[in-house]
């Protein structure tokens, strides 16, 4: 089982920050949550916190995470389970660090663009939660 915990930065706008995945990694070119592994002895909200900061150059406090909702999803090699975190308070302006294309998408228009598995059930709760 992999744990990879994930962000729904939300704006004053109630858009929502998703990353398109650079050439090179696995499932390329589908748009996705930010976030990443959470290391061995790292809870979820550290991960996050640590993951925002190495791939957008946010600063992100604790006490600013919202947990959400889960994805529990087989894979091929793998299952994956990713915490879902809302935030609306952050320091600091998204920034692509990692080669990575940034888009700021309403929870609606998630349905047209091609995310991950996992990722998907996630958009239906979003969208009728914001």
């Amino acid at each position: 089982m992999v744990l990879v915990a994930a962000m729904a930065l939300v704006d004053a706008d109630g858009r929502v920050l998703l990353a398109k995945r650079p050439e090179g990694k696995a499932m390329a070119g589908l748009w996705e949550f930010p976030g990443g592994k959470v290391l061995p002895g790292e809870t979820p909200e550290a991960a996050l916190i640590r993951e925002l900061k190495e791939e957008l150059g946010l600063d992100i406090t604790e006490s600013c995470l919202a947990p959400f909702t889960f994805a529990s999803h087989r894979y091929e090699d793998f299952h994956l389970l990713m915490p879902l975190f809302l935030c609306r308070v952050w320091d600091g302006t998204p920034v692509a660090l990692e080669g990575q294309e940034l888009k700021w998408v309403r929870p609606g228009e998630m349905k047209n663009l091609a995310m991950p598995p996992a990722d998907v059930p996630l958009v239906a709760m979003l969208r009728d939660f914001l």
